[in-house]
């Protein structure tokens, strides 16, 4: 299975309308993205607002996804939290519920120290079977795995890579280094994953594939295959990145999804709101500009 974790696997966003998850737009965007030739998904991860969402739907989400890709592509599923105990609990879930994988983030709001997290991830791999994959995103959870710690759960048979959302190359260049060449090295970080990918990681976990899934596949092989040119044509894109940020994930992505008419509404369940109008007008604008609206 290691080998399946690598390309453009996208963190997809669950879509909702008056207050319910749009099973409908979800089986449209995952359809659009297999079309393009993404290679995998996530479900339930920060992208898919996995914090308010309930365990049924998380459970029908999968489910529907799963059945949608027919084993072409890995589905893996977001399964940490701040908990130890609810992350293997959740993992178990995954487990049963037949994911290919499971992404598990660094504890938020809890901010162990490095031995509190070589004890959590530890644990989760000790107490499930399935592939699991680090995610490090100190942006979002003010923690932040070191290399040592890194390399450590390398070792761990079930631990088998590590999305790394820094965009910090030397980082990158130090986790390469100290881990086995079969363990998978995912960017988190649409803004330098051509380079990552230039540099030695197997793909990116990502966002702005919603947008773009089938330029950023080729981008991303390009550059797996060596080529330096794929992050100079990246930039071509330098403006819809930054859009895609410009309010919290995944405000804009969602914003941009209705504007391509991919989802029916771009609506997100409290605390987030929805993207400032004055930034809608700027998406509409940088997508037909790129012909991908």
């Amino acid at each position: 299975m290691k080998n399946k974790f690598s390309g453009v696997l996208t963190a997809l966003v669950t879509p909702f309308k008056n207050g319910e998850v749009d099973f409908l737009s979800f089986e449209r965007l995952i359809l659009k993205q297999l079309e393009e030739g993404v290679n995998g998904f996530i479900v339930n991860g920060t992208t898919g607002e996995s914090p308010v969402l309930e365990i049924e739907e998380v459970k029908a989400l999968f489910d529907m996804a799963k059945k949608l890709c027919r084993e072409k592509v890995p589905v893996i599923l977001g399964t940490g939290s701040h908990s130890t105990k609810k992350t293997i609990q959740m993992t178990q879930l995954a487990q049963e519920w037949g994911a290919d994988g499971a992404l598990v983030v660094t504890p938020y709001y809890n901010k162990p120290p490095q031995r509190g997290l070589l004890a959590h991830f530890l644990a989760v791999a000790d107490e499930t079977q399935i592939p699991i994959i680090l995610y490090n995103v100190p942006g979002r959870t003010s923690i932040s795995l070191d290399v040592e710690t890194i390399v450590t759960l390398a070792k761990h048979p079930r631990i088998v890579g590590i999305k790394e959302a820094t965009g910090n190359m030397k980082f990158f260049d130090e986790i390469k280094a100290g881990v086995k060449k079969d363990f998978i090295l995912l960017s988190g970080d649409d803004a330098s994953c051509v380079e990552f990918c230039n540099k030695g990681g197997h793909g990116v976990i990502s966002v702005i594939s919603h947008l773009m899934a089938k330029e950023l596949v080729n981008l991303v092989e390009q550059a797996r295959q060596g080529d330096s040119t794929a992050q100079k044509k990246y930039e071509k894109y330098s403006r819809l990145l930054g859009l895609t940020y410009i309010e919290s994930n995944p405000i804009p992505v969602k914003a941009a999804l209705f504007l391509q008419k991919v989802i029916r509404s771009s609506e997100l369940r409290l605390p987030l709101v929805s993207l400032k109008e004055e930034y809608s007008v700027k998406f509409q604008e940088e997508l037909q500009k790129l012909d991908l609206i």
